[in-house]
């Protein structure tokens, strides 16, 4: 019996980074030694009290079902959050708690596209922005940012590329997978572009926030630098990056009423509630000690470092240094071209899992051909093993 599946589905790509990690898990399980840099998750443990609320909340028995948009108590804490550390004065009713960040965007592709409106998705972009948007209907319109614009788009770029049909603009920074960050004057010139079409709203994936080392200016956000246009940003964040929760799936979304009221919408007929118990190890998180995330930042600082440098060392490759993330994007075209028995980025690392057993996501993934994204969010002992593999195939 032959199964038709939907246009939607078959139009939607499987993650490759998760492709990635699934093969070096079977690689390492077929005995072979692989060392995977394609993660994207911090390998430093939950903080313990993070996870001593959650043991409470289990012996305590809040294991039923909550709200479908979060615990009156972590709302509350993610309100304070949004005040304390960014200036932003939300309400409890325009504050929405999903499993994830990923989750928080679907919502929002769901609550906001129909069919054949467009979303402007910079690129290099992280690999699910495109076919989320494909899952709602919408139409993704990839602007090409390279190495030599430091991977942001120009306001002259983003004019370009809005129509009558734009109702979407994504902005993720810093960046998965470039690790680079809009500056506030940057992001204060994209907002002249976006007046010019008021019916685009605008999502701010902060998912980064805090892992950055930019010293120039504070973390900011396109409502930082624009705050004229609240009436339609969305500012997506979580907990699975500054706190090494990637596992307990919080994320969540602060933005307009209306638009937060249709994402509860979609929500309530997907997962309903995020699980309980995660729930309160996020309010922890976001209420107790922010120590951890320092240390954390400090780590991923001093590996991208180690990284860069080495990369750089490399003939043929060159490696921007970012503002943060625990992700380097270099650019290897002319290790292609020097190589000559590999084509493109698809086959440089299937070249480097099978001879060096080191496992990188290629640009491709991203939009972006010609480079690789390489995981820094291991121990340094595994980044210096990694990149003496890599030298040693290739030098």
């Amino acid at each position: 019996m032959s199964i038709k599946l939907s246009a939607r589905v078959q139009a939607v790509k499987p993650s490759p980074t998760l492709a990635v990690t699934a093969r070096a898990q079977a690689l390492r399980a077929a005995g072979k030694d692989v060392i995977g840099l394609g993660a994207g998750e911090p390998d430093f443990d939950t903080p313990d009290h993070i996870k001593a609320a959650a043991i409470a909340a289990i012996q305590d028995g809040f294991t039923k079902y909550t709200a479908v948009d979060g615990t009156p108590e972590l709302k509350q804490a993610i309100v304070a959050k949004f005040q304390r550390e960014n200036g932003f004065a939300y309400t409890p009713d325009r504050i929405l708690v999903s499993c994830g960040g990923k989750h928080s965007f679907y919502n929002l592709a769901q609550a906001i596209l129909d069919p054949g409106d467009e979303v402007i998705i910079p690129t290099p972009y992280w690999v699910s922005y495109p076919d989320m948007a494909i899952l709602a209907g919408g139409a993704p319109v990839l602007v090409h940012a390279g190495a030599d614009q430091k991977h942001k788009i120009t306001p002259a770029q983003l004019r370009a590329s809005m129509t009558r049909q734009t109702k979407l603009v994504v902005i993720n920074s810093p960046s998965n997978p470039t690790g680079i960050a809009y500056t506030r004057a940057e992001l204060a010139d994209l907002g002249e572009v976006l007046r010019e079409f008021p019916r685009a709203i605008i999502a701010t994936d902060d998912i980064y926030e805090h892992i950055r080392w930019a010293a120039d200016e504070p973390f900011v956000n396109i409502l930082h630098a624009c705050p004229d246009l609240a009436p339609r940003i969305l500012v997506l964040n979580g907990v699975s990056k500054a706190y090494a929760m990637t596992g307990w799936r919080i994320g969540y979304a602060g933005g307009p009423q209306e638009i937060i009221k249709a994402m509860k919408k979609v929500q309530s007929q997907s997962t309903s509630n995020p699980t309980s118990i995660s729930q309160v190890a996020a309010q922890a998180a976001l209420e107790g000690p922010q120590d951890c995330i320092q240390t954390m930042t400090a780590a991923f600082k001093e590996r991208h470092d180690y990284v860069v440098e080495r990369l750089n060392r490399i003939p043929g490759i060159r490696c921007l240094p970012t503002d943060g993330t625990f992700y380097v994007f270099p650019q290897v075209k002319g290790l292609i071209e020097a190589l000559g028995t590999v084509r493109n980025d698809l086959d440089l690392a299937e070249f480097l899992i099978e001879r060096a057993g080191v496992a990188l996501v290629p640009g491709s993934a991203f939009g972006l051909a010609g480079h690789m994204r390489i995981s820094i969010a291991t121990s340094r002992e595994n980044l210096e093993q990694a990149l003496d593999r890599i030298e040693g195939v290739l030098l």
